[in-house]
């Protein structure tokens, strides 16, 4: 950890901070770290492509937002991913001049906002833009668009031609997890800190009640989340399933599940809790930048069955919280299920303290004051 130094002070005893964010449609993993960075700089401008009323939390509802001119397009809002080929101009177009730091978090454009020469930016890398790179066809591939993918391929060729191209832009790079940091080095030929996301570890905790004897899956219902991998798994391990989510694979998955498979749409933080603490295990079959909810689940005391790749790589330990799987298929995951290892839950609990808030906090602002505190090309890793 980079050794925290005073950071300058602007009015009001703050400096003045901008956040950019790719756009503000639903509290998602990354939309979690926006609002633990807003907890940061609570007085922080938001600058971002576009904004649904009431999709994220009031801790980030409730400052000021700047929308680019994407959120005013025609049907924006419900098919912004149509603009895609907008977004390298939308984004450079924000006025960031006259800001004392700039924080990015980004998946996809927000890392390329244009900032003034003496302005330090410092980038929350979710992962370089998945689809730009190495997997078009899992968002745009022959089978989602038909003939349109052929249209689409160029479109995505410029877009990561011009995704490489302004990775200079910021100062220094965060990435979620070991994995991330892998593609930042592969993509942008920059190094980057490890920084995981907060989980609210105060939040999902265990209680004493017993396992109720059945897997649970919380994911959106995507086809890159590979959920039929775990319906197909539970099936083959006589092993009931819960699957928590919503999305345009829900119509494909409910005709493809059998059995003891419950769909019961998005539930409350609350909820999910309840589940958590209440399931023998939690499935992950899809490869994740970090994976938000193994760390909820194990905070809870579950363990957890994952493919092992991706960011669980950081934090599933293989047969003491759960079981990482080398195998994407359903007889690899049914064999796992029937390992899954009997440590006690404190144990596994404890396992994921380090992911907590407070942690979080303290990294964020040690390496941000580092970053203020230097000058010119030093502070360019």
């Amino acid at each position: 950890m980079i050794e925290a130094r005073p950071a300058p002070q602007g009015p009001a005893g703050g400096l003045r901070v901008a956040l950019v964010h790719d756009w503000l449609t639903g509290m998602r993993g990354g939309e979690k770290v926006l609002e633990a960075l807003c907890g940061i700089w609570p007085a922080a401008d938001l600058f971002t492509l576009l904004h649904q009323p009431g999709t994220v939390s009031p801790t980030i509802e409730r400052r000021r937002i700047v929308t680019s001119f994407v959120d005013r397009l025609p049907f924006g809002h419900r098919y912004y991913r149509h603009f895609l080929p907008l977004f390298p101009l939308a984004i450079e177009q924000f006025d960031l001049d006259g800001y004392d730091l700039v924080v990015s978090t980004s998946s996809c454009a927000a890392k390329s906002a244009v900032t003034a020469p003496a302005t330090p930016h410092l980038c929350y890398c979710h992962s370089p833009m998945r689809y730009a790179w190495d997997q078009f066809d899992a968002y745009f591939g022959q089978q989602r668009l038909g003939l349109a993918s052929h249209l689409a391929r160029p479109v995505l060729g410029a877009l990561a031609r011009w995704d490489a191209a302004t990775s200079h832009r910021p100062d220094r790079f965060l990435a979620n997890s070991r994995y991330i940091a892998d593609r930042i080095r592969r993509y942008y030929n920059r190094p980057s800190v490890v920084v995981p996301p907060p989980v609210a570890t105060d939040f999902f905790t265990p209680d004493d009640r017993s396992r109720e004897g059945f897997a649970l899956v919380v994911s959106a219902l995507v086809p890159y989340k590979r959920v039929e991998l775990a319906i197909d798994a539970c099936r083959l391990a006589d092993l009931p399933l819960t699957i928590v989510g919503s999305g345009p694979d829900r119509s494909r998955l409910e005709g493809r599940a059998a059995g003891r498979v419950s769909f019961l749409g998005w539930r409350s933080d609350e909820d999910v809790r309840e589940l958590y603490r209440t399931a023998s295990v939690v499935l992950l079959p899809g490869e994740e930048d970090f994976g938000i909810v193994p760390v909820e689940a194990m905070a809870c005391g579950t363990p957890v069955v994952a493919l092992g790749r991706g960011g669980v790589l950081d934090t599933i330990t293989d047969g003491v919280t759960g079981v990482l799987v080398d195998d994407d298929t359903p007889e690899a995951f049914a064999a796992a299920l029937r390992a899954v290892p009997a440590t006690p839950p404190a144990a596994i609990r404890a396992s994921v303290e380090r992911f907590s808030p407070a942690a979080f906090r303290g990294q964020i602002e040690a390496i941000a004051a580092d970053l203020l505190a230097a000058e010119g090309d030093a502070r360019r890793w």
